[in-house]
């Protein structure tokens, strides 16, 4: 079940907008009028009921917008229409936009109005962006990776370390863990064929929880430091 309500005072508007705009493809505009219903408490099978469409179709819709938002809802790959922007403009458009991450038409129909003097409508700016080889999708995530002369270095005093453990001794390998404090890529206006990368967070600012494992008894406790509490460690270091 779809909770009411989801829509942010700004998000309603530009739904509201799309809805009402003469210049809106049908297609794009239904979608609109589909999430603004959800929001409104209507359930799956009367809005797809209203709208000849499957439940499965709306359901579809819900999860694209709250998963990546309206511009990639609204995306459709058409790539058709007259064209508004001469040679010269659509090439200081992309210029302009190799050079950013708009997450966004917001800020793309912005700038060309300003540059250009030229308005673009949601969809238009959409089939627009398309057409100069632009498409809505999330940058890839790279993790900070390990010297690998300091992963052999690592490898190769755990292991001298292993058969100098006494008996009441024991290898844990520990790490705080920080819900939510990490790099998130989200979706954006790039060139098709372009690679974008945002790198992940190298370190933590603050402690949260720690977690440590023994990996010959697999025991995983959680662990809070304190100043009595003796751990022999092992650090792996980072470029």
């Amino acid at each position: 079940m779809i909770r009411p309500g989801f829509l942010s005072p700004a998000e309603r508007r530009e739904l509201v907008s799309c809805v009402r705009s003469q210049r809106e493809d049908h297609g794009i505009a239904r979608r609109a009028n589909a999430i603004l219903l959800l929001d409104d408490g209507k359930s799956c099978r009367v809005i797809a009921e209203f709208l000849y469409l499957d439940d499965d179709t709306i359901r579809g819709w819900y999860k694209t917008y709250r998963e990546a938002g309206w511009d990639a809802l609204a995306f459709d790959g058409w790539k058709g229409g007259q064209f508004r922007m001469t040679a010269d403009q659509e090439a200081a458009l992309c210029d302009w936009l190799k050079d950013r991450f708009c997450h966004s038409t917001v800020e793309i129909r912005a700038h060309i109005s300003e540059k250009f003097d030229l308005h673009y409508s949601h969809s238009g700016c959409i089939k627009l962006l398309a057409r100069l080889g632009f498409e809505y999708r999330k940058p890839k995530a790279l993790p900070r990776v390990a010297s690998a002369e300091k992963q052999a270095s690592f490898i190769a005093m755990y292991q001298r370390l292993l058969p100098e453990l006494g008996a009441d001794e024991a290898v844990y390998f520990a790490d705080a863990v920080h819900p939510e404090y990490q790099t998130k890529p989200a979706y954006g206006w790039v060139k098709a064929g372009s690679h974008p990368a945002v790198t992940t967070t190298a370190g933590h600012g603050r402690v949260n929880i720690h977690g440590a494992v023994n990996l010959e008894t697999f025991d995983a406790p959680f662990v809070e430091p304190t100043p009595v509490l003796r751990i022999r460690r092992l650090e792996l270091g980072t470029d």
